[in-house]
């Protein structure tokens, strides 16, 4: 009947204590609860399928070791200022990653790497929309996200 008892309960407190309590709210707080519960169960993604999990702390490294040095690029190009130009621009990367999960975890990186941004991804064609902030050669980039994220996330998920 709840497949989500304690987030049910909280929201029915979170009611109450919006609105006050009557037996009319305690009726409608359960009502809301109940339904939120049903609709947020009905959104539970699948459990990822991890093949190689040995290769996650290897991912976090990469990544981790890449946020550090992006900022530093971006606070070099911000401090530098008009000194020198950089061009910024988009980029149409063509993935092979069909997975949610894994597409999901590269967005993340991609998008909390400092001077990259995740705009769109169009699963007819696998491809993702990125903004580059210091965009010089395309083929660099697109080379260096297929060998240092994509290859990770396909061994780790495929």
């Amino acid at each position: 009947m709840l497949p989500y008892p304690i987030l049910a309960f909280c929201l029915l407190l979170m009611w109450l204590l919006l609105n006050g309590f009557s037996w009319g709210h305690l009726v409608l707080g359960t009502l809301v609860a109940i339904f939120a519960s049903w609709a947020l169960a009905s959104l539970r993604p699948d459990k990822p399928k991890l093949r190689k999990w040995w290769l996650v702390p290897k991912l976090f490294a990469v990544v981790f070791v890449d946020i550090l040095r992006s900022n530093m690029a971006v606070a070099a190009l911000i401090l530098k200022g008009k000194r020198r130009p950089h061009t910024s621009g988009f980029l149409l990367l063509p993935l092979e990653i069909r997975d949610s999960t894994a597409l999901a975890l590269m967005a993340i990186i991609l998008t909390s790497t400092p001077g990259s941004a995740w705009l769109e991804y169009d699963s007819r064609d696998g491809t993702v929309l990125l903004h580059v902030l210091d965009l010089i050669d395309e083929e660099q980039w697109i080379a260096t996200i297929k060998h240092r994220y994509e290859a990770l996330l396909l061994e780790i998920f495929a």
